[in-house]
C-alpha cells in the first residue's frame, strides 16, 4: 500500500504522541502508521493516505485536540500557508511574503507569537505568587493572599485545566493535565495554597524549558542535514534568473557563484573552483572541481564561479537522499523505544494506584488524612511518564543526527541497536580497505599480451578491467572486438579474439580449464593470469591504493574490543599483504559472492555479532545475511540499498567511528531510562517517609524530562 507523510503542528507531548499514532494505527483501513516525535511527521499507509487522513485526525485528537497534519510540499519543503487564529488581534496574513520556495513565513510569527504568550503567562503568573507569598507574610490575619493565590493558580494553569477538562468528558482519566489539575486542586482543598500554585508554577517553567530544548535539538539536527535550497539561478542563453530548486530539470545549466552551495547533482561545464565537501561526507579537505566533474549537492563552492548540468532533479539529488535517509531512520524506532512505549502504558495506572491507595488505606490507620492525601498528590504529579517516552527516541535520533554530519548514514534506530552489539568488523578489500585505483605495475608478457587481455576486458565495468583497458589505450595499443566472450563470476573472462581462445583471469579459472599456473613472485596485488590457445602466455600484475588511515583505524576498533577480518576474492597473496599493511589479523581470499556469506558465518560463530562492509554489487547477499551492513558511499546503488549503515566518506576510519555513536546513544538512551526510574522512585520513597514534597514530585516529572533531553543531545557535540 501506498505511504505518505504529513507534517505535524501542535503536538508538545511525547507520551500524547505515542497514544495518538496507536488510535489512528487501530483505525480500519489503516495498514500502518508511525508519528515521529523528534521530525514532528505522520507515515500514513493506506490504500489511500489523504482520504483516510479526517478519521486519522479524528483519532489523533481524542489525545490532543489542537493537532493538526499538513501534507509535505513536493519539492520537500515542509513549508504551508496557514492562517492563524490565535487571539491576539493580529493579522497574521502581512507577515506573509513570498521567498520562492512557498515558505509562509506567518507561520514563523505565529510560532514566536505563541511561545511568548506562554512565557508571558509564566512571568504574570510568577509576579502574582511573589505578592501572595507577601502579602500571607505581611498581612496573614486578613486573608488577602488566598484570592492572589487562587489567581495565580488559574493565569498558571488556565490552558491545564481547560484540557483536562475536555480530556475527562471523554473519559481520559490517566491523561496529564487531569492528573496535574487533581493534584493542585487537591492542595488547595486541604489548605496549601503555596503548595498548589508554586507546583503548578514550576511544572510550568519545567515543560517551558522542557519544549524548548527538544524544539532546539530538533532544530539542530534538522538544519544540519536539510540543505536543499529553495531557489536555484537558471542560467537562460544570456539571462540568470531564480526558480524554485523542484522546478530545474535535467539538462538545465545552473550558476553556482563563490561561496554558494551545490543546489542539485550534476556536472561542472565551465570555470573551475574547490569544493568544501564536509556537508555531505564529512571530509575537511576541499576537492578540485573543473569542467567534466561530477558535483554533489550540499557541499559549497569555495573560490570560483561554476556553471554545471543538473543531472538529477531536487528528488533524487544527495541533499533530498540524506535528508529522507535521517527521516526514515528516525521513524524505524529500535525495540528499547519500542519496550518503553509499552512500559509506559502500565507505569501510569499502576502509580495512579499507588496514589489512591497512599490517600486511602494508611489514614485509616493513623487518621494524618492531611499528609497521606498530599502524599499521593505528589504521586500524581508524577505519574506522567514524559521522560521515559520522550528521552529514548531523542537519544537515538541524536545518534542518527550525529553520524550524518560526519557522513554516516544510520538506516534506523534497529541499525544502531545492532551496531552497539557488534563483536566482530569483516571487511570487503577492494573499494573498503583500498581505493579501488587499480594500475598496472607488472607485465609478463609485453605489450602483445597486455593488448589481447585489454581487448577481453574493454567492456567490464570491474576496476581490475578498467586499469588494463587503460594502460593499453594509454600505451596506443589497437584494440580488437572479442567474436565470443563469457564473464565466469568470481573467475575471469573466456573469450575468442582474432581466432585465437584467451582466458584472462585467476589461477581458478585457468585451473577450470586444465592449465597450470606460472610461477610468480608474491607481493602486493592482484595478478592476472593469461592463457592463449590453451597454453600460458604470462601474467599481469595490478595494485590499488590502500586508503589513508586504514591502519589507524583498525587499531581503533582492536581497542574497543573488536575482532577484525578481510573477505576477498583476490588471490592470498595480494589479500595477506594488504591485511598485514593495516593489521588485519584474519583473511579469508580467493572467495566466490556466495562464499563470502559462509565465510562471514563462520566469523560469527566465532566472535559473535559481525558487521560487513562492502561496496560491490557482488556484496548486497553478504550486506544482507551480516546483523549489520555497512556501506561505501562510493560503492554500488545495490550495495547501499542493501546496507544498515551508509559511509558517505568512504573512508575506513567511519567505521569505528559509526560504532562509537552507536554505544554512546544506547548508553544514553539507557541512561536516561535508569536516571528517570530512579529519580521518581526515591521521590515516591521519600514521600512515604515524609521528606519529600509536591516540589520534588514536579522535579521528578518535569525536571527530570529536561535534564534527559540534554543528556540526549550530548552525541551531538562528541569530537570523535
Amino acid at each position: 500500500m501506498p505511504m505518505k507523510i504529513y507534517q505535524i503542528e501542535n503536538l508538545d507531548c511525547a507520551n500524547c504522541a505515542a497514544k495518538a499514532e496507536e488510535k489512528i494505527r487501530a483505525l480500519p483501513g489503516v495498514e500502518a502508521a508511525s508519528i515521529t516525535f523528534a521530525t514532528m511527521q505522520l507515515r500514513l499507509t493506506a490504500a489511500d493516505p489523504d482520504a483516510q487522513l479526517p478519521q486519522a485526525l479524528a483519532a489523533a485528537r481524542e489525545v490532543e485536540p489542537d493537532i493538526r497534519f499538513l501534507p509535505r510540499e513536493a519539492h520537500g519543503h515542509d513549508h504551508q500557508e496557514h492562517h492563524h487564529e490565535c487571539g491576539c488581534g493580529h493579522d497574521h496574513q502581512e507577515h506573509h511574503h513570498e521567498c520562492g520556495c512557498g515558505h509562509d513565513h506567518q507561520e514563523e510569527h505565529h510560532h514566536a507569537h505563541a511561545v511568548g504568550s506562554e512565557l508571558r503567562g509564566i512571568l504574570v503568573g510568577a509576579g502574582l505568587f511573589a505578592a501572595g507569598l507577601l502579602l500571607e507574610a505581611l498581612l496573614p490575619g486578613l486573608l488577602l493572599h488566598i484570592p492572589v493565590f487562587l489567581a495565580a493558580w488559574l493565569v498558571l494553569g488556565w490552558d491545564i485545566l481547560k484540557t483536562a477538562l475536555r480530556n475527562l468528558i471523554r473519559g481520559r482519566v490517566l491523561d496529564e493535565n487531569f492528573l496535574m489539575s487533581l493534584a493542585t486542586l487537591g492542595a488547595i482543598v486541604i489548605g496549601d495554597y503555596p503548595e498548589a500554585v508554586g507546583v503548578m508554577l514550576f511544572y510550568r517553567v519545567g515543560e517551558y524549558f522542557e519544549h524548548k530544548a527538544v524544539a532546539r535539538s530538533r532544530s539542530q539536527i534538522m538544519e544540519a542535514i536539510d540543505l536543499r535550497p529553495e531557489t536555484v539561478n537558471l542560467v537562460s542563453g544570456e539571462d540568470i534568473r531564480e526558480i524554485p530548486a523542484g522546478d530545474a530539470r535535467v539538462g538545465d545549466l545552473l550558476l553556482v557563484r563563490p561561496g554558494d552551495r551545490i543546489p542539485l547533482d550534476g556536472v561542472v561545464v565551465t570555470g573551475e573552483s574547490r569544493i568544501d565537501t564536509a556537508p555531505i561526507t564529512g571530509e575537511p579537505v576541499p576537492v578540485a572541481a573543473k569542467p567534466g566533474s561530477s558535483v554533489v549537492s550540499g557541499c559549497v563552492n569555495t573560490s570560483g564561479q561554476l556553471t554545471m548540468r543538473v543531472e538529477k532533479p531536487l528528488a533524487e539529488s544527495m541533499v533530498t537522499r540524506i535528508l529522507d535517509s535521517v527521516e526514515n531512520a528516525a521513524a524505524s524506532k529500535p525495540k528499547m523505544d519500542r519496550f518503553i512505549t509499552r512500559f509506559s502504558r502500565i507505569y501510569t495506572p499502576v502509580v495512579v494506584a499507588l496514589a489512591a491507595g497512599t490517600a486511602l488505606l494508611p489514614p485509616l490507620f493513623d487518621g494524618n488524612w492531611h499528609y497521606w492525601v498530599y502524599t499521593a498528590l505528589s504521586f500524581l504529579v508524577m505519574s506522567c511518564p514524559c521522560a521515559l517516552v520522550l528521552s529514548v527516541p531523542l537519544a537515538f535520533f541524536s545518534g542518527i543526527g550525529a553520524g550524518s554530519k560526519r557522513g554516516i548514514l544510520f538506516k534506523g534506530g534497529l541499525s544502531i541497536e545492532a551496531l552497539a552489539g557488534v563483536k566482530a568488523v569483516v571487511m570487503d578489500k577492494t573499494g573498503t580497505i583500498t581505493k579501488g585505483d587499480f594500475t598496472v605495475q607488472e607485465t609478463q608478457g609485453g605489450d602483445e599480451l597486455l593488448r589481447l587481455c585489454a581487448s577481453c576486458e574493454q567492456h567490464s565495468t570491474h576496476p581490475i578491467a578498467a586499469s588494463i583497458t587503460a594502460a593499453a589505450r594509454e600505451k596506443g595499443l589497437p584494440l580488437s572486438k572479442p567474436e565470443s566472450l563469457e564473464e565466469i563470476a568470481g573467475h575471469g573472462i573466456h573469450a575468442r579474439v582474432e581466432g585465437k581462445d584467451v582466458l584472462c583471469g585467476n589461477e581458478k579459472l585457468l585451473a577450470c580449464f586444465g592449465i597450470p599456473a606460472g610461477e610468480a613472485q608474491d607481493g602486493y596485488g592482484t595478478r592476472v593470469w593469461v592463457a592463449v590457445d590453451g597454453a600460458l602466455s604470462g601474467s599481469l600484475l595490478i595494485c590499488d591504493t590502500v586508503k589513508t588511515g586504514a591502519r589507524e583505524a583498525v587499531s581503533r576498533l582492536k581497542g574497543m574490543g573488536i575482532a577484525t577480518a578481510m573477505l576477498t576474492g583476490d588471490d592470498s597473496a595480494a589479500a595477506q599483504a594488504v591485511a598485514d599493511r593495516v593489521g588485519i589479523t584474519q583473511v579469508y581470499a580467493r572467495l566466490l559472492p556466495d562464499e563470502k556469506l559462509a565465510a562471514l558465518q563462520t566469523i560469527r560463530s566465532q566472535s559473535g555479532a559481525a558487521m560487513f562492509v562492502g561496496d560491490g554489487i557482488n556484496d548486497a547477499p553478504v550486506l544482507s545475511g551480516a546483523d549489520v551492513g555497512a556501506a561505501m558511499g562510493s560503492g554500488a546503488d545495490a550495495a547501499i540499498e542493501a546496507a544498515d549503515v551508509v559511509f558517505m566518506t568512504s573512508s575506513v576510519d567511519a567505521i569505528p567511528a559509526s560504532i562509537q555513536i552507536a554505544r554512546s546513544t544506547q548508553q544514553i538512551a539507557w541512561q536516561n531510562v535508569a536516571f528517570a526510574l530512579v529519580v521518581k522512585a526515591a521521590v515516591m520513597v521519600l514521600g512515604l517517609l515524609g521528606h519529600a514534597s509536591m516540589w520534588a514530585a514536579v522535579f521528578a516529572d518535569s525536571g527530570v524530562a529536561m535534564l534527559c533531553v540534554l543528556n540526549s543531545i550530548r552525541t551531538l557535540y562528541r569530537k570523535r
